[in-house]
């Protein structure tokens, strides 16, 4: 039997809990290739899910949905891609986690070639969030060119890569953060830093046609208020009251909640976005394999900027 390091844990709590164990590797089944992990990134949904299970229940489990690294097998009929491809994607969210590791399985079509121009540590940064910033404003508000969009938690994982995705599209961006992260928010492309902890963004921002939210609950139902008529918020916290879905109808405004989705087809526009040098991802800090309760450490502190990444070499 072929084994493996892999970070997981036997109950639920703090960073304390996870440790690295042993474990059998994975063998792809049909229509899935083993990838060998180079680098894979941490997002607050990992210590939600270590903490208090989530939609996973009860562990034992290992946590992990980005994966960047090089395909080692093939399963039948998996003819995307052949061993010694370098390879980055989304596992399938929420139930196909497990990249924490240092090798997982994965369908073939959730996969796509890592850019040329990015090394393992940003591509492993990239997927989940940047799929999830492409899936809030192309698909559920259709985001144009000269409409107005407000990221909130602008420096945040998500929100940092929503910014170039949106001034992409051809779009004027509010991002909401603390004063101090203000120049790193102009460095990305946002055309007006808004101060979170001094200004009500209510009226600091006005008919906006977009509002991305990671943060839910109040903000989504105050972020209503920014709207143009027939604007939308999108929240990425897929659970709260019916109230916001009230109000915006009482409004003329649209609202929805959203979980991502590995996407093949996402994935692609995100590359081609990476190789015009249109995306990137900050990275708050990269962490050994071993140090995995270190990076949850940091990224619960709710103060990085960016991306925290494990390494598995």
């Amino acid at each position: 039997m072929e084994t493996m390091r892999a970070i997981s844990q036997d109950v639920l709590g703090g960073p304390e809990v996870l440790r690295e164990v042993e474990l059998e590797r994975p063998v792809p089944r049909p229509n899935e290739v083993l990838v060998r992990v180079r680098a894979a990134g941490l997002n607050p949904t990992d210590w939600k899910h270590r903490a208090g299970g989530l939609f996973l229940g009860q562990p034992p489990f290992v946590l992990g949905w980005d994966v960047s690294g090089v395909v080692e097998a093939t399963g039948v009929g998996a003819s995307l891609h052949r061993p010694g491809d370098e390879v980055f994607g989304m596992l399938s969210y929420p139930f196909g986690h497990g990249s924490h590791a240092e090798y997982v399985t994965a369908p073939a079509r959730f996969l796509v070639p890592k850019p040329t121009g990015i090394d393992h540590v940003q591509a492993g940064a990239l997927p989940l969030v940047s799929l999830t910033a492409w899936q809030a404003l192309v698909e559920r508000a259709d985001l144009r060119a000269g409409q107005r969009v407000l990221i909130h938690a602008a420096a945040g994982g998500v929100g940092h890569v929503a910014v170039p995705i949106a001034k992409a599209r051809g779009a004027y961006v509010f991002g909401t953060a603390g004063a101090g992260k203000h120049d790193f928010l102009r460095g990305i492309g946002v055309d007006e830093p808004v101060d979170y902890r001094s200004t009500d963004f209510t009226e600091a921002v006005r008919d906006v046609d977009v509002v991305l939210d990671p943060i839910g609950g109040e903000t989504s139902l105050r972020s209503l208020r920014v709207l143009r008529p027939g604007g939308i918020v999108v929240s990425i916290v897929p659970v709260g009251s019916d109230d916001l879905y009230r109000e915006a109808e009482r409004l003329g405004v649209r609202a929805v909640r959203m979980l991502v989705d590995a996407d093949r087809h996402d994935m692609r526009e995100i590359a081609r976005l990476v190789e015009k040098g249109g995306l990137r991802a900050t990275i708050a800090g990269t962490f050994p394999l071993a140090e995995a309760a270190r990076a949850h450490e940091a990224g619960e502190t709710g103060r990085t900027t960016g991306k925290l990444v494990l390494l598995m070499d």
